[in-house]
Parts: C-alpha cells; sequence; structure tokens
C-alpha cells in the first residue's frame, strides 16, 4: 500500500472516531439531560446516563485535575501530535488506522474539554450493582486503536519493505 493510502486510511479512521463520537455525545447531551438522573436502559447490564468527567482516565484526579483543563489540552495534543507523525511515517495500514482511531478519539475529548471544562460521558456497564466507569465512543475508539496497535505488535513486523496490516 502506498504511503498517501496509508496515510488517508489513517485519517478516515480519525475522522470516523470523531465524527461518531461527537455525534453521540450531541445526542446524550440532548436525550440524557439532566445528568446522573436520566437512566435509558438498553439490556440489563447496559444503560445509557449522562456523566462529565473533569479527571483523567476512568476519572481519576477529578478534583485536582478540574482547575488544570489547559493543562490537559496541551498535554493532549502533544500526544495527539505525535500519533499524527507516527501514522504519517508508519508503513502497515494495521498501524496506520489503530493510530488514527487512537487520535480521532483523542480530539473529540479534547474538543469536550475546551467547550465544555470536562468529557461527555454517557455509556455506562453494569453488574450486581457495579459500574465500570462510564464512557463515550472516542473512549471505544481509543480502545480499539491502542488494541490494534498491541495486536499489530503481537503479530511481529512484515518484512520490510513491505506495506501490509
Amino acid at each position: 500500500m502506498s504511503a498517501f493510502r496509508l496515510r488517508l486510511l489513517g485519517l478516515l479512521g480519525a475522522t470516523v472516531a470523531f465524527l461518531a463520537d461527537q455525534a453521540t455525545k450531541q445526542w446524550a447531551l440532548a436525550a440524557l439531560w439532566p445528568p446522573y438522573e436520566v437512566v435509558v436502559e438498553v439490556l440489563p447490564v447496559w444503560n445509557f446516563r449522562l456523566g462529565f468527567n473533569t479527571g483523567v482516565t476512568f476519572g481519576l484526579f477529578r478534583d485536582s485535575a478540574a482547575d488544570k483543563v489547559w493543562i490537559l489540552v496541551a498535554a493532549k495534543l502533544a500526544v495527539v501530535a505525535f500519533l499524527l507523525v507516527w501514522m504519517w511515517r508508519t508503513r502497515h495500514r494495521a498501524e496506520a488506522l489503530a493510530l488514527g482511531l487512537v487520535a480521532g478519539g483523542a480530539l473529540g475529548n479534547i474538543l469536550d474539554r475546551v467547550r465544555i471544562g470536562a468529557v461527555v460521558d454517557f455509556v455506562d456497564w453494569h453488574h450486581a450493582g457495579w459500574h465500570w466507569p462510564t464512557f463515550n465512543m472516542a473512549d471505544v475508539a481509543i480502545v480499539c486503536g491502542a488494541g490494534l496497535l498491541l495486536f499489530q505488535g503481537a503479530r511481529g513486523s512484515p518484512r520490510a519493505g513491505r506495506a501490509e496490516g
């Protein structure tokens, strides 16, 4: 696969991740208001419930991160820039797509922090009173992209000069 097509694949992954995230968050903000009160049961272990994460991953550092939005935004933008440079240089389809998914998801969460100071979360998985931290489609894209990167790394590097995925 040509370098142009690899870049296009990565950018397509980033665009789809970003747009799906923002569209679903707009739905959640409209359909699940007020936050933490409206619950839509999808399955016995899956709800839609609007929440806001002012912390970092899984709501960690919620109290200490809330007043440091711009520090978080700057750090995340630096990570996205690193991922995009890596994506631009890769010679592997799976890696290009994976990096695009992670970058697109990160950009979706960054936009939330800039617009409202917190990340919009609404997917709530639970069982027997235990709830996984609420998440969104940007988080899904990031986890899928990271998983694809791990899978690609575990498969080993294809022969030099071949663009495989």
